[in-house]
């Protein structure tokens, strides 16, 4: 466990007290100071409150207190980007008592900046339009916009909110290709003129309301090898697309270029090079009417999950990157659309591995199937269903199974098991002994029980994982699940009561390989223009890991709601040569 590891605590939340000998750390476990009395390396920011005119994003709502403000985001600070320091640093944060046992998410925007990094590696030539749906935490938006990554965007309230964090309007893509009349109109007003369509009944909409929109006539893709078929719903079929196209002419509109998806969590990096190929048959279509079509539009798809976690036989983001070059290479060469911009809205890609969520076991059941092994206590019959709860005869009991219910589901972060067919696994965090993870040491010595994990609320439905292997747990103590950041807070609701999941931020030292900013203290600093970035820092140590010290730099929920004038562009760093 590092030593580095320091917390702060959200304002207004005192800290519950906790025994110091359950486990050794150096978590801050005083009541979170003013802003006149904060500690060295603490830098507190006012509240922000939510006015009718602008609303609570989804992750300010998560971190807001009971009275509707807005508390300074909680930072961690973790000795490595590997699980294991993740785990350990979250492991940090339930012993303070910060969370008050709450489910909570722990984002590392390092893990961000590192996808962005490996994207400009593989597929330099296109651009990245962050698909806003995924996640649209604002230190994460904050993120993405520093780098210089653009944004797909799919409603009002989306393009709002990547505005206001001071991104240029031609830096968005409207994306949705069936779009409210109030949005469309709200996209002209913005300047927002980027923008997809599949049916004619849109193009007329768009003729009448938004007749200067530049139009990417979205195709049908082959996604019958994907985890979400998009194509159900959105897609021009080939058969159709002259006939849109023709249309548009007719309309005096200005179609630009051509876009597709194969389908969320693609299997088969070949659906992509298929796509492509449909897509230039689009474009000469388009330019045998008259058309100049200069933007191909590749769509997203693209897995996220940690590289060192995803199965060998799981399709990779260099497996599609390869078939993409390959495909730009053949139906795209220079020579045949000259001047040709390439664009991607990936989402999943950039978070899903940079978030892992933390819940807290808050009952538990024994399960024994006690079926032809246990007499009765008054007949010595054999029973015909499972016991609940039973205690069999010792000496012909089988092995236990147990029932956890923790404080998140399927109604909450976990949405993505039924909405995104999302397959989680549970890991074990924190015991109440004070053992941490389920290293390979302390799994080999223990026990494993056929378990399931539920959520809190009265449905059966939430059910979290109906089979794994864990050993004996208890009430209190803590599991673990990664790769959490795509479609799961951002779906999330409050059925049955259940608030919203809290949100944990840091920035993994191996950030500043991205770009190394020279300071007079001898420290490279991590970018000033991300988001929390401020104090953010990795000292250089030939004896020790790099230890990453943190002070709150700006309020995460300031960032994304703090007007700003339309067309104000954020600073971008300077890329690494």
């Amino acid at each position: 466990m590092s030593q580095n590891i320091r917390c702060l605590c959200f304002r207004n939340h005192p800290i519950k007290q906790r025994n110091p000998s359950r486990r050794d750390t150096n978590v801050n476990h005083n009541q979170a100071p003013s802003a006149q009395q904060a500690p060295q390396g603490l830098n507190q920011h006012p509240s922000q409150v939510t006015t009718a005119t602008e609303p609570m994003d989804s992750t300010s709502a998560h971190n807001a207190n009971a009275s509707g403000a807005i508390a300074a985001p909680l930072t961690v600070n973790v000795s490595g980007p590997d699980a294991a320091s993740r785990h350990a640093a979250m492991a940090d944060v339930i012993v303070s008592g910060t969370t008050e046992e709450e489910a909570f998410f722990l984002t590392d925007l390092g893990d961000v900046c590192r996808k962005h990094k490996r994207w400009q590696a593989h597929l330099p030539m296109v651009e990245p339009f962050y698909a806003v749906k995924c996640n649209s935490d604002p230190a994460i938006l904050g993120t993405l916009a520093a780098l210089g990554a653009n944004f797909d965007c799919a409603s009002l309230g989306e393009i709002q909110a990547i505005l206001n964090l001071g991104v240029s309007s031609d830096r968005v893509i409207f994306a949705n290709p069936c779009k409210a009349i109030a949005h469309l109109r709200f996209a002209k007003q913005v300047g927002v003129r980027m923008m997809t369509f599949d049916n004619e009944f849109e193009l007329l909409k768009i003729a009448k309301h938004y007749p200067g929109a530049a139009l990417v006539l979205r195709v049908l893709a082959d996604d019958s090898r994907s985890a979400c078929r998009l194509g159900l719903k959105f897609g021009a079929d080939p058969a159709v697309t002259g006939h849109l196209l023709q249309l548009a002419r007719q309309l005096g509109l200005d179609v630009v270029g051509v876009s597709f998806h194969v389908g969320s969590g693609a299997t088969d990096a070949r659906a992509f090079a298929d796509a492509v190929a449909r897509a230039r048959a689009v474009f000469d279509e388009a330019a045998a009417l008259g058309f100049s079509p200069h933007l191909l539009d590749v769509g997203g798809g693209f897995p996220g999950d940690d590289p060192a976690a995803t199965p060998a036989a799981a399709v990779r983001f260099e497996d599609i990157a390869r078939e993409l070059r390959s495909a730009f290479a053949e139906h795209f060469p220079p020579s045949a659309v000259p001047g040709l911009r390439i664009i991607a809205e990936p989402g999943w890609y950039y978070v899903a591995s940079a978030s892992s969520l933390a819940v807290c076991i808050t009952s538990k059941r024994r399960v024994v199937d006690v079926t032809a092994t246990t007499p009765t206590a008054t007949t010595g019959a054999t029973p015909t269903t499972p016991a609940s709860n039973a205690t069999p005869h010792p000496a012909t009991e089988p092995p236990p199974k147990f029932m956890y219910y923790v404080n998140d589901g399927v109604y909450q972060s976990f949405n993505c098991i039924i909405f995104d067919h999302a397959r989680v696994q549970a890991q074990v965090l924190y015991t109440g002994n004070g053992v941490p993870a389920m290293d390979d040491e302390h799994l080999a010595a223990a026990v494993l029980h056929e378990s399931s994990v539920w959520g809190p609320t009265c449905d059966s439905i939430d059910c979290v994982q109906a089979s794994t292997m864990l050993p004996e747990l208890d009430v209190g103590d803590w599991l673990v699940f990664d790769n959490m950041g795509a479609y799961t807070s951002c779906a999330a609701s409050t059925f049955n009561g259940f608030a919203l999941t809290k949100h944990v931020y840091t920035f993994s030292h191996v950030l500043v390989d991205l770009q190394r900013v020279p300071a007079a203290d001898g420290i490279a600093h991590v970018p000033a223009a991300l988001p929390l970035a401020a104090g953010f820092a990795v000292a250089p140590s030939a004896a020790t890991t790099p230890a990453v010290t943190a002070t709150l730099g700006a309020a995460t929920a300031a960032i994304a709601r703090a007007p700003k004038p339309v067309g104000h562009a954020v600073p971008i760093p300077t890329p690494v040569s």
